[in-house]
């Protein structure tokens, strides 16, 4: 659980509230104080807290309310002034006592901290001490040591001195008769140095011969697909200008298409208006020469002539637009 820093002023408004809800009317004493309030029911009010913080201000409000308490006590059948006075005596009994417990208490704290310290450096140094005393005796052990490998060592070298003059000697020997050996691979490296560039001076005529072979042949080549390229690159011009052609055919095709196309749609348009003014005309006509209300055989012997003159005028527009149509 978090750690809430608390004020000593909420600390002791909440010890006063859980006084109260106990509800104990006799003036409070220590050991009601502590059935009613402790560190872990005020850190459990509170929410958190430190217990060592909340420890101590519980001990402070405790002597101020169980001072304030005994200050209150009763005193039946004695008269007022009198009670009075033994109140203020009692009072400042129980405040020199409590004055003198808590500065014993405080002093009894400060001795046992005090001496926990001194024993605590004591024995800090004591362990000092002993680590030293553990260095030096290790040290002393070690120089001793050191000395004893010294002296074999001192002997062990004299004795090395002894054997190195003797493979010395044989060093010399074997020195003379590696000069001797060196020698004779010198010339040995010699001849086989000349004999390898003699090689070298063959396998470099061949390397250029081959290599001017090689020369001509990618020379003889390189002119083959030169005139490879060449015809290639003139057939690619004879397609662009074929494909250049055909393009413009089409577009000319598209174009006359979509001539014919308005043409066609023009006619129709026109077509559609021929027939709409020989519909109004027919229509004008059969009003203007239709006579006045008959029985119904005469009234068709009538139209007949009317009918006929309007086939005969719709004849001449449809007859015009396909020509028109063929032209487009």
């Amino acid at each position: 659980m978090s750690r809430l820093a608390a004020t000593p002023e909420q600390i002791r408004a909440t010890v006063l509230a859980m006084l109260a809800e106990a509800g104990d009317a006799a003036p409070p004493t220590a050991a009601r104080f502590r059935r009613a309030v402790s560190v872990r029911k005020l850190r459990a009010r509170l929410g958190g807290g430190d217990p060592a913080t909340l420890s101590r201000a519980l001990n402070a409000i405790e002597a101020e309310v169980v001072r304030a308490g005994l200050a209150e006590l009763a005193l039946p059948d004695l008269p007022e002034e009198i009670a009075e006075a033994m109140r203020a005596l009692w009072q400042a009994a129980v405040a020199v006592q409590l004055d003198d417990v808590v500065r014993l208490k405080r002093e009894a704290r400060a001795s046992v901290e005090t001496a926990n310290a001194a024993h605590t450096d004591a024995e800090l140094r004591v362990e000092l001490l002993r680590q030293e005393l553990t260095e030096t005796r290790a040290q002393l052990a070690a120089r001793d040591t050191a000395l004893a490998e010294a002296r074999a060592g001192a002997a062990a070298e004299a004795a090395r001195a002894e054997a190195l003059a003797v493979r010395t000697g044989e060093l010399e020997t074997a020195l003379a008769t590696a000069h001797e050996q060196v020698r004779t691979s010198e010339r040995a490296q010699a001849e086989a140095i000349a004999s390898a560039q003699a090689r070298y001076e063959g396998l470099s005529r061949q390397l250029l011969q081959e290599t001017a072979h090689q020369r001509e042949a990618l020379a003889a080549e390189r002119n083959q697909l030169a005139s490879q390229l060449k015809f290639a690159e003139r057939r690619i011009a004879g397609l662009e200008q074929e494909r250049s052609r055909l393009e413009t055919e089409l577009a000319g095709e598209r174009a006359a298409r979509q001539t014919a196309a308005g043409e066609a749609s023009a006619l129709k348009a026109v077509n559609a208006s021929q027939r709409a003014q020989l519909d109004e005309l027919l229509r004008a006509t059969l009003a203007a020469a239709a006579p006045p209300m008959q029985p119904g055989p005469a009234k068709s012997s009538t139209n007949a002539p009317a009918k006929e003159a309007a086939k005969a005028a719709s004849k001449p527009a449809t007859r015009t637009a396909p020509k028109r149509g063929s032209r487009a």
